[in-house]
């Protein structure tokens, strides 16, 4: 409990630090309106160099009357700190996973359900239809203003200590999810101990032995320097969750419509520019990995499939249910869903 009063009483102080310095999520400096954004993610990273093109492009639509400060790799807190930003309008930008959004829009859960999509084209066919974009619009329940999706391929495990070659290699080891319980029962289906962790604190977490791993993307896994500490990286891909663009519903409904069309065509090139870098910085992330010492396993994926079946099951009776069959309908071969993304 002490531990928690203290957690709140620092995301308190940075609240109070933020509301005295920046005042709002935008700015307006010598006329020109300053919309700030923040990310836990490297600079070094395909979505924050996507950002920074954003940016680029903001200022060229907006003849400079707009700019986009971005703060990178944590600076203003977790992505769950940055998200209750944007909601009182301290902060104008953010990109979230998909699956901690299930916090504020219980619709977003159905990104963590294993093996839903067969491919990437069908991916994006779902972000694209009316099923990603009523939930890109559902975000405004929660005073957000989704202004679209960026690729962050499959998620896979890692592990500092064994090999992941079939479900039963995880029985018995922690592995650290995304803040989501969908994502926690997700592994536990699968045989692991899920342990949710900021992203920020992974790196010790994983050297001190608090976990025996994660599962995220390859770039994730590279750019962290997670590859250091967890020398098994398997690509069972078994989730493909996307990040959302996100902004403050507060802010997006200060701008005067001409800014908002100046905004969502900056994002819509920043998210074209994303999509096109995406494999190659996953290819690369590979590569180099191994050149570091890692083994990546290409496991058969028809084992985990099998141990989540009950749980996709389980998921159909939800609420989320019409998400998951509407999904299947856009499959390309209309068959249950079953394959992963293979970026």
């Amino acid at each position: 409990m002490k531990q928690q009063r203290n957690r709140w009483s620092a995301v308190g102080a940075m609240l109070l630090g933020l509301s005295l310095t920046l005042l709002s999520g935008c700015q307006v400096e010598q006329d020109v309106k300053v919309l700030r954004l923040a990310h836990t993610l490297d600079q070094e990273h395909v979505v924050h160099k996507a950002m920074a093109l954003m940016g680029e492009r903001l200022a060229h639509y907006s003849d400079g009357s707009m700019r986009i400060e971005i703060y990178s790799g944590g600076q203003l807190g977790n992505e769950r700190e940055l998200v209750e930003l944007l909601q009182i309008g301290s902060l104008a930008m953010t990109k979230v996973s998909a699956s901690p959004l299930e916090g504020f829009v219980p619709a977003m859960q159905v990104f963590s359900v294993p093996y839903i999509f067969d491919d990437n084209e069908h991916f994006w066919r779902v972000l694209d239809s009316d099923i990603g974009q009523g939930l890109l619009k559902e975000i405004q329940t929660a005073r957000l203003f989704g202004l679209g999706y960026y690729d962050a391929g499959s998620r896979s495990f890692y592990s500092s200590n064994t090999r992941i070659d079939t479900p039963a290699d995880l029985r018995g080891k922690k592995f650290r999810v995304l803040n989501s319980q969908t994502a926690v029962r997700m592994v536990e289906a699968l045989g692991g101990a899920a342990t949710p962790i900021d992203w920020g604190e992974l790196y010790t977490a994983i050297q001190q032995g608090v976990v025996d791993g994660a599962e995220n993307n390859p770039p994730s896994f590279y750019l962290s320097r997670h590859y250091e500490l967890s020398k098994y990286f398997s690509l069972d891909e078994h989730t493909a969750v996307p990040d959302v663009l996100i902004m403050s519903l507060n802010v997006w409904q200060d701008l005067t419509p001409q800014q908002q069309q100046w905004v969502q065509q900056a994002a819509n090139d920043s998210i074209a520019y994303q999509k096109a870098a995406w494999h190659q910085a996953s290819e690369e992330a590979l590569a180099a990995v191994k050149a570091a010492g890692v083994t990546v396993i290409y496991p058969d994926k028809a084992p985990f499939r099998l141990a989540v079946a009950p749980f996709y099951q389980q998921m159909l009776q939800t609420q989320i249910g019409p998400l998951l069959q509407g999904i299947a309908e856009l499959s390309a071969t209309t068959a249950k869903p079953q394959e992963p993304i293979n970026e």
